[in-house]
Order: C-alpha cells, then structure tokens, then sequence
C-alpha cells in the first residue's frame, strides 16, 4: 500500500485536474450557447434557399444545366474534411479522419489509387491525425475556425466553385459532425458538388413552380446567381454544425472528466484513510508492545 505522502500528492494532482476540467466545462458550455444559436439561426435559411433552387432548376427542366449541376464521372475527387483545431474533445476529431478514409476506401479507392483523390483538412486536429497515418494531405486550413464569418468562409467557398466549373475536380464531399444537441453530434458526408438532382416529390412539378413563386428577373438569370450563394451557404452551415458540434463534445467530455475525477478522489481519499489507520495501529502496537517489554 502507498503511503501516506504518496496519496495526499495523488489527491492534490487529481483535485487540481478536476478545477481545470470542470473550469473548461463551463467555457465550452458559455461557447456552445454562441454556436448553438449561430446554427439554428441558420438551418432554416439555409433548407430554405435549397428548396428554392431545387424547384427553380426542376422547373426549367433539362434544357438549361449549370455548371454547378454537370454530372461527370468522379475520376478526380476532393474531400474536405471538417474537425477542430483542439482537442480535449473526445472521439470528435479522430472520428471525422477516420470518416474520411473509410468513405475513401468505400467509394474512390480507384481513384485513390491512381493519386486522383485529394483532401483538404480544415482543422489542425484533422490534419495531424491523417498524418501521423501517413496520408497525404492536399490543403490544409487552420485559421478559419478562429474567426468563423460569412466573409472569412465566402472566399474559399468561391475557390471551391471556380476548381469544379474548371473541371480540376469532378466531385467534391464535405465530412463534418452535424449538430443535434450537447450530447449527441451525427458524423455527416454530403456531395457539395455537383449540385445532387432533386429527389422526386409528387407534390411539385415544373407546371407548379409559378404557384411557388413569381420570377423577376428571369428563371435563367435567378439560379445562375442563386446556386453559387445557396452553395455558399451550405458549405457555411457544415462549418457552423462543426464548430457547436466542438463545444458540444468538449463539454460533455469535459463533464465526464470531472466525474471521473470526482470518483478517483473518493478512492484515494479511501485509500488514504485506511493507511493512516493502519498507521495509528502499528503505532499503538509498538506501544502497546513496548510497555509490556517494560514490565
């Protein structure tokens, strides 16, 4: 049995993790109100402006294609992956790299064979995983997530447009967790482009898009500028899911840390009862001991 010294040093490290611990708790906690509030502030603009790109490309039917909409065999493929640039924060960034090799093996082993397949980390955490795997990464982006804007997202948005309409990649996916609540973040893959076809609705056809809504200018015009802002936002909202996602499982991680921390205390602060009680024992025995020497 350790003792006493050794216990009392192992409770006072414990107990100053658990400040620390229960103090990043409550720092995620303040955070992921923030992020919570950004996300849901935005999923409905963003479904919704979906939707009306859906109904306005469906609309004008197969006569005028996007470049955004061109379905071309993915021979070349890029995969964005989504993370943080912390950690602390449980299986949330080992889980998006894993994602991202899995969905490669899956699906574009061929091409990845062939070096045709190409990822772009956003996130240290994401980067420094898949290289220590020794996976090569393409790109890499560890400052957007410190100052998460519209204004600092839009242009790598706009890079990623303009390297699919010039055919650099033919398919470009985007892994990252999708905020439900605290607790609970679902690991999501979506095609960002091209633009997926609409899925069959019986209760829309192209003769009812004017009752959805009424054109000005025209259709044409409409969704040559509204694809590469719906796209925009989309890819917007991946990263505003990932970061609440973040502060989510570091706050739950966090949590838990502390709990365990809490019921390590409790058994070293058993253990350390029961060796100074067989401390006095052995002492009182020696004196006991002792003093019938003495007689």
């Amino acid at each position: 049995m350790a003792n006493l010294k050794e216990v009392r040093s192992r409770i006072e490290s414990v107990n100053s993790t658990k400040q620390i611990t229960s103090a990043m708790k409550m720092v995620s906690a303040s955070k992921l109100r923030k992020a919570q509030n950004a996300i849901h502030n935005m999923r409905p603009y963003a479904e919704k402006l979906s939707e009306i790109m859906q109904h306005v490309s469906t609309s004008l039917g197969k006569s005028t294609v996007s470049v955004y909409t061109r379905q071309r065999v993915p021979e070349k493929v890029l995969i964005v992956a989504i993370a943080s640039n912390r950690g602390l924060s449980g299986p949330f960034n080992a889980n998006v790299a894993k994602e991202a090799m899995q969905h490669i093996g899956q699906n574009y082993l061929t091409q990845f064979k062939a070096g045709q397949v190409e990822i772009y980390t956003i996130g240290k955490k994401v980067f420094d995983f898949l290289k220590a795997r020794k996976i090569d990464v393409a790109h890499r982006n560890d400052t957007l997530l410190d100052d998460l804007s519209m204004d600092n997202v839009k242009p790598l948005a706009q890079t990623l447009l303009k390297e699919f309409a010039e055919e650099k990649y033919d398919r470009i996916d985007i892994i990252y967790n999708q905020f439900k609540n605290a607790a609970v973040q679902v690991l999501t893959i979506e095609q960002l482009l091209p633009v997926a076809p609409q899925e069959s609705d019986s209760t829309f056809t192209p003769e009812k898009s004017e009752d959805y809504y009424i054109f000005e200018p025209s259709k044409e015009e409409i969704l040559h500028e509204l694809i590469p802002k719906a796209l925009t936002i989309k890819f917007y909202k991946a990263l505003l899911d990932s970061a609440a996602s973040e502060h989510g499982a570091r706050m739950t991680a966090m949590h838990k840390a502390t709990d365990n921390a809490d019921e390590l205390i409790k058994s070293l602060r058993l253990s350390y009862n029961k060796a100074r009680q067989a401390a006095i024992t052995s002492e009182i025995l020696e004196i006991v001991g002792g003093a019938e020497a003495l007689k």
